[in-house]
């Protein structure tokens, strides 16, 4: 149980502070709900140029790194579909230090053609290395692409190509600042060996000036229904053959996602998981294996990828594939599988607490999701979970009419 309070500032930033005695740190993150999905499909990449750009100095610091540094911190971002977040992890004592540095690039980021062009550079590179030049790095440009036709899920984070980035004006990314990196669309939480009316008078102190920003509509269109099975075969640059099989399912908030959150652990989580086991160990189809789910806050996907081992053809590996979802469609799961799993996340869980950093993000990503005190209650949603309903939810996911294939094969030598 992670105990916080909740304090909600007069322009809209949500302030959740969580007191932790048993460490001399504190961790500070802020949560923007902004990420790939906010974007324009002829700008895409702007979530993530924009991470970048944060760092790229304010009014009243150049350099954010060194004042950082200086008080004994760290600090690191990160970009997904559906939010950024940005963190520090500082000695308790230093605390102020983060916020000031987080209040003044929220207020007052130094956007100019030369920190643009400097981190556009970066964000090109990037796309470059990952994607373009990385065997199989491209995957998800195309599983997005075959799993979302209307919904802005269809392109990756980094973007769907680097001349969306090359491409981006002043005004572009001003724009983009203005309407999304402001309080009213930011959670700030704190976590540490901090008192809580300490932290929130230093909230109020570095925060409550800046203005709330305007109102912001999350519209994206949802996705219609898949009607038939998807298939895209890509020759390139990779060493060995590759799989991909990629389902449908609920989003985030719908009670179904805490099942199809539990089979693909079922399907893959540890050396005794069902893939790994049957078609790893004992049938040697795959040389490796793995399933996990993207946790979109709009309906996401359920991913499995593979490599075939040495002489067993693609055909074959995705059937064994099959033959193990077909299993889970046909035969209601033992109870005593099923709660090996769920007492692993419990773990997990309890584990993952006793990070300051965990419990600062996670307050701030379920604030975006819904409310925060829904990271203290899913461990019983998970718990209570029933074989008669894995059951049920495999059946309405594992279909093919549900799925895409992404194969990847060598490219032919000339």
């Amino acid at each position: 149980m992670v105990e916080f309070t909740r304090t909600v500032l007069p322009n809209g930033l949500r302030v959740l502070v969580h007191e932790d005695h048993t460490t001399p740190l504190a961790a500070v993150n802020i949560t923007y709900y902004v990420g790939s999905r906010d974007e324009r499909d002829d700008k895409t990449g702007f979530a993530h140029l924009f991470e970048h750009l944060m760092f790229a100095g304010s009014k009243n610091v150049p350099d954010f790194d060194d004042p950082l540094q200086r008080a004994g911190g760290e600090n690191n971002a990160y970009t997904t579909n559906d939010y950024t977040t940005f963190y520090e992890i500082v000695p308790a004592e230093n605390l102020e230090v983060a916020l000031w540095l987080e209040s003044d690039r929220m207020l007052a980021l130094s956007i100019s053609k030369k920190s643009l062009d400097v981190q556009r550079k970066v964000v090109v590179e990037e796309f470059k290395e990952t994607c373009l030049n990385e065997p199989y790095g491209d995957c998800w440009h195309h599983l997005s692409d075959m799993m979302y036709h209307v919904h802005p899920y269809r392109w990756p984070v980094i973007g769907l190509t680097p001349e969306h980035i090359e491409g981006a004006t002043v005004d572009d990314v001003r724009s983009f600042y203005r309407n999304w990196y402001t309080p009213s669309n930011a959670v700030l939480s704190i976590a540490g060996n901090i008192r809580t009316a300490d932290a929130l008078l230093l909230a109020e102190k570095w925060f409550a000036d800046i203005p709330a920003g305007p109102a912001i509509l999350h519209n994206a269109p949802p996705e219609p229904p898949q009607t038939a099975h998807i298939r895209k075969e890509v020759r390139g640059n990779v060493p060995v053959p590759a799989v991909y099989l990629a389902f449908r399912t609920p989003a985030r908030l719908d009670p179904d996602f805490y099942t199809v959150d539990l089979l693909s652990d079922i399907l893959a989580q540890g050396h005794s998981s069902r893939l790994y086991r049957r078609l790893l160990k004992e049938k040697q189809a795959f040389s490796q294996i793995d399933a996990y789910i993207t946790a979109n806050i709009d309906p996401g996907l359920l991913v499995i990828e593979g490599r075939p081992a040495t002489g067993v053809s693609i055909d074959d590996a995705l059937a064994a594939i099959w033959e193990e979802l077909e299993l889970l469609k046909k035969e209601v799961i033992e109870e005593r599988e099923l709660k090996k799993i769920q007492h692993r996340f419990e773990s997990t869980i309890v584990f993952s607490e006793t990070s300051i950093l965990n419990k600062a993000q996670n307050l701030g990503f379920y604030e975006i999701l819904d409310r925060a005190e829904l990271m203290n209650e899913e461990v019983e949603t998970y718990l209570a979970i029933t074989p008669e309903e894995m059951h049920r939810v495999a059946n309405e996911i594992f279909r093919a009419e549900n799925a895409a294939t992404l194969v990847y094969l060598p490219a032919v030598e000339s």
